[in-house]
C-alpha cells in the first residue's frame, strides 16, 4: 500500500516550529514538540542536519542518538538477518529482502516513523532508494529503552497493526529479550518471548538462527570477575 507523504508542502505555521537551538543533541530523553497544526513529513525537513527524529501521530518526536546497548542489536541483527536475506540476494544466501537501519518509512501524512529496523520483501519494494519509503513494511523491529516504552509497545505496536505490517519484533536490552509478533486477520499473535538462553530461527526469518544472547552486550563484571579473567 502506498502512503502519501512526498506531496506534502511546508506551509507558514510549521516554519517556526524548530531551530537548531531548540534541540539540544546532548539529550538524554525522546522530546514532543507540539505544532500549530499536525506535524508532516515538511516538519522532518525543517530540522537542522543531523537531528533524529519521527512524526507519530501528527506529533514531532526528537531521538537522542542510540545507547551502545542499542546500537550493538541493531548491528548483530543487522549482520545475522541482513547478511543472508539483503546483502546474500544473488549470492547463495535466501536473498527477497531489503533490511535497513533507521530509515524514514510514511504510514500516512501524520505518521512518519523511524523503525530501529525495517524489512520488505524485495517483491513489494522495487525501488528502496527513496525517501521516506511510502510502502508499508513487512517487518519492523523496535529496541526498547526506558523512554520509549509507551511508543514501542503501545502506540507503534497499534499503528503496526492498523497499517498491516505483518511482523514485528520488539527487543528490550534491559530484560534481555525478544518478542515475536506475527500479524494474523488485524490482530497480534505472539510467535514466542526469547531470552538469552534462547537460540531460535523466528518468522520471518526462519533460515536464520540467532543466538538471543549475542545480540545484548556482555553483562557488567564484578570487580572481583575482572580480577578473575586477568589471571
Amino acid at each position: 500500500m502506498v502512503r502519501v507523504c512526498r506531496t506534502v508542502r511546508l506551509t507558514h505555521t510549521a516554519q517556526t516550529i524548530v531551530s537548531p537551538s531548540a534541540i539540544p543533541q546532548t539529550q538524554i530523553m525522546s522530546v514532543s514538540i507540539d505544532f500549530p497544526l499536525r506535524a508532516t513529513y515538511a516538519s522532518l525537513l525543517a530540522l537542522p542536519e543531523g537531528v533524529r527524529a519521527e512524526v507519530l501521530n501528527g506529533k514531532l518526536i526528537t531521538l537522542p542518538a542510540p545507547m551502545p546497548r542499542h546500537a550493538n542489536v541493531q548491528g548483530v541483527l543487522r549482520t545475522k538477518i541482513g547478511v543472508p536475506y539483503h546483502d546474500d540476494h544473488g549470492f547463495g544466501g535466501p536473498g527477497g529482502w531489503w533490511i535497513f537501519l533507521e530509515v524514514d518509512v510514511c504510514f500516512g501524512p501524520h505518521d512518519i516513523l523511524l523503525p530501529d529496523l525495517s524489512g520488505w520483501r524485495r517483491s513489494r519494494l522495487a525501488s528502496p532508494d527513496q525517501r521516506p519509503i511510502d510502502v508499508v513494511p513487512d517487518w519492523c523491529c523496535e529496541i526498547v529503552s526506558p523512554s520509549s516504552v509507551r511508543t514501542d509497545r503501545v502506540l507503534k505496536r497499534r499503528l503496526y497493526a492498523e497499517h498491516g505490517v505483518k511482523h514485528y519484533w520488539i527487543i528490550d536490552p534491559d530484560t534481555r529479550t525478544l518478542e515475536a509478533l506475527e500479524l494474523r486477520d488485524g490482530l497480534w499473535v505472539e510467535l514466542g518471548v526469547y531470552d538469552e538462553n534462547n537460540t531460535v530461527a523466528i518468522a520471518p526469518f526462519i533460515e536464520a538462527e540467532l543466538v538471543i544472547d549475542r545480540l545484548f552486550l556482555p553483562k557488567s563484571l564484578s570487580a572481583e570477575d575482572v580480577a578473575r579473567e586477568e589471571k
